[in-house]
């Protein structure tokens, strides 16, 4: 997933391994902690591979830094990554994705959503059986801990549902556009 997440980072501009870093951290710092020791070795992956490139810039007459940039096959790469079929059960993975989804089709977006929604609504399903089954034999805190996560999990599922329809009305602002 850090590979996903540098590529769509360098897809936004070029930068170097401490900015690499910090937006890294900054924009999705929530779903893990980027280090230097996984970064580095990542870009060196997608560099061997590719996917990003090293460059300097004219002006820059002092120390050179490592800059980097996605290359061609690298944005394949990552749209590929971007719109692929897999399972959305991964907070990370999900929130990675959804990081990007400006890249993404619309109708792609709703594609994702839908199935991260199934995922949720089957998840809430499964808590509540637990609780049911678990009542007698856990303690109060346990339950109320799994009754948050059911509470946290339908919070997720009304979100997900407005941005659903908001993808919804832009697909239909779009087929309007282009019937006129």
């Amino acid at each position: 997933m850090i590979e996903m997440a540098i590529l769509g980072l360098l897809k936004d501009r070029a930068m170097h391994g401490y900015e690499l870093k910090k937006e890294l951290t900054a924009q999705l710092g929530q779903f893990w902690q980027a280090s230097y020791g996984s970064l580095y070795p990542s870009v060196r992956r997608l560099e061997k591979n590719g996917m990003v490139e090293r460059y300097y810039p004219k002006e820059e007459v002092t120390r050179r830094k490592n800059i980097y940039r996605i290359t061609q096959q690298g944005e394949e790469l990552f749209t590929s990554r971007l719109c692929e079929r897999t399972p959305v059960v991964d907070d990370a993975r999900f929130g990675v994705r959804f990081a990007f989804f400006r890249y993404m089709d619309c109708n792609d977006r709703v594609d994702l959503l839908e199935r991260r929604r199934a995922y949720l609504t089957e998840t809430v399903a499964d808590l509540k059986e637990k609780l049911r089954s678990y009542k007698e034999k856990i303690d109060d805190y346990t339950y109320r801990l799994m009754e948050h996560r059911v509470d946290t999990t339908r919070a997720d599922i009304e979100w997900i549902d407005r941005l659903i329809a908001e993808e919804k009305l832009n697909i239909t602002n779009l087929k309007g556009k282009t019937a006129n």
